[in-house]
């Protein structure tokens, strides 16, 4: 059958719309807290590699149990530090605190991780969970981070290569007037 005009072909790849318009990148760039996420995540990623081990000797020896509970209880500070942090970024730069388009699936995942790490917080506050039981609920925050962690510099990929060939245009064009 031929493709009428009047109707989008059923393959045909789609555009992607622009992660930032130049309206948000121009507000992502002027915002204090773009600056703050990055400094943030790399300290969290840093944070949760040192706990991970310690959670991990934990589980295989059964020592170290107040190590790997301070880790995960400073992991979890730096969490809620940088979900905050960021629902005022997403604030500053898309006019809403919370699941804006372009951050919609990764904020939707960073509530499992919190969610997980509050679970984490009520079974060592209560006692509802027994010391093995924390460090897999732990584990369980951790791996979801991992996800999380994953969409974001997937999405800060995309920020970069969509900002390239503007770049790439700029030096072309300066270029021009340097001959």
């Amino acid at each position: 059958m031929p493709h009428r005009p009047d109707r989008p072909l059923q393959n045909a790849p789609r555009a992607r719309a622009p992660l930032y318009t130049p309206a948000e990148r121009a507000r992502r760039d002027a915002s204090k807290w773009t600056m703050v996420q990055g400094v943030l995540a790399p300290l969290q990623f840093l944070v949760f590699a040192v706990s991970l081990a310690l959670v991990l000797r934990f589980l295989s020896t059964g020592e170290g149990f107040f190590a790997a509970t301070v880790s995960i209880l400073i992991k979890t500070f730096v969490l809620y530090t940088i979900m905050v942090t960021g629902a005022i970024w997403e604030h500053d730069v898309f006019g809403r605190y919370l699941f804006a388009p372009a951050f919609f699936w990764e904020d939707a995942v960073s509530f499992v991780v919190i969610t997980l790490h509050t679970v984490y917080l009520y079974g060592l506050l209560t006692g509802a969970l027994d010391a093995r039981q924390q460090m897999y609920v732990a584990l369980a925050a951790y791996a979801t981070y991992v996800a999380n962690a994953a969409q974001f510099l997937l999405k800060l990929r995309a920020a970069r290569l969509e900002a390239a060939p503007r770049r790439t245009g700029v030096i072309a064009s300066s270029m021009k007037y340097a001959e």
